[in-house]
């Protein structure tokens, strides 16, 4: 299944937020964090991951609705695509043979696979004059894609990382408020082109690790709280760890595991300048541990509190 709309389940009617969402629920099924081990699964996840990578970008995703695979052999360059464009529609300038091609090429597009490397080089000046080939002109080198796993905290504040690529240390500035599926880019860092082209470009794939406290939930974050049972009971005031810093939530009388507690803008920072997620505490109390003596007495007094049956309202 190579067609990037089948590969994410969704039309080619589908909205920008339809695609994302549809790629997020693929991401996290076939993740390999979730799937270790299984073969299958990380293929899918790359399968997804390079629909989501085109269809994600209006530019990408307009040449590929246009060309299908072949957009990719043009290297998604618009003006490679223009002049195959102008060829396919009969106006490609220059003399013309048979086709619309210079020089009388004769290619039918139409119908059967087309070797567009051989094809474009032939209209980018690589044409044969009987059995001696006329240089080609200046052409770009291809783009190289790599894949780096950072952590939750490098997502939400952005970071500066260092990855190796082809025996060169290269520094990758990711910014902050990335998730799964994001990709950076190094323009200059790809292959290099050829007779005087320019080089092409590194595209940096980045994969978030899940964190072992805090989930994750488009821009806001989750983490669970514990609490005493004289803080639920009294309330108070309490310090909880933030990335980047710290907060203060207040607890008040009488709340109970479960309850959660809310610090605006402490969540994820939007890619393209949206306001920041919020930070949920959920509320734990927790047990003392062990066996102290005047525990159990202590416990039977506060049983002895409750009104009425504590699960009366549980029912199916």
């Amino acid at each position: 299944m190579t067609d990037y709309y089948q590969r994410l389940g969704v039309s080619r009617q589908a909205s920008a937020d339809e695609i994302k969402k549809a790629y997020r629920k693929l991401a996290r099924q076939y993740h390999p964090d979730v799937n270790p081990g299984d073969k299958a699964s990380e293929e899918k996840f790359k399968h997804v991951t390079e629909a989501f990578e085109v269809l994600s970008e209006p530019a990408k995703r307009k040449l590929y609705d246009e060309f299908g695979d072949d957009a990719a052999k043009m290297g998604w360059d618009e003006k490679k695509a223009a002049q195959y464009r102008a060829y396919r529609n009969g106006s490609f300038g220059g003399a013309q043979g048979q086709g619309g091609m210079p020089g009388g090429f004769n290619f039918d597009f139409q119908n059967g696979p087309v070797d567009f490397e051989s094809i474009f080089g032939e209209m980018f000046g690589q044409q044969q004059s009987g059995r001696r080939a006329r240089r080609s002109g200046p052409r770009a080198g291809g783009d190289l894609v790599a894949t780096m796993q950072i952590n939750l905290e490098d997502a939400v504040l952005g970071a500066t990382r260092t990855l190796n690529v082809n025996g060169k240390r290269l520094e990758v500035r990711i910014p902050a408020g990335v998730e799964t599926g994001s990709r950076v880019r190094l323009a200059g860092q790809g292959e290099p082109g050829e007779h005087g082209g320019p080089a092409g470009d590194l595209f940096v794939d980045l994969e978030v690790a899940e964190h072992p406290l805090v989930r994750r939930e488009d821009r806001d974050l989750f983490l669970d709280l514990p609490v005493t049972i004289k803080e639920a009971m009294y309330g108070a005031e309490i310090k909880v760890p933030v990335f980047g810093g710290s907060g203060t939530v207040t607890i008040k009388p009488g709340t109970q595991s479960g309850t959660k507690l809310r610090l605006r803008g402490k969540g994820v920072p939007g890619l393209r300048g949206e306001h920041a997620g919020d930070l949920y505490l959920v509320v734990q109390v927790k047990l003392p541990e062990g066996e102290a003596p005047g525990l159990k007495h202590a416990v039977d007094a506060i049983e002895s509190h409750y009104l009425g049956a504590v699960r009366s309202n549980l029912k199916l």
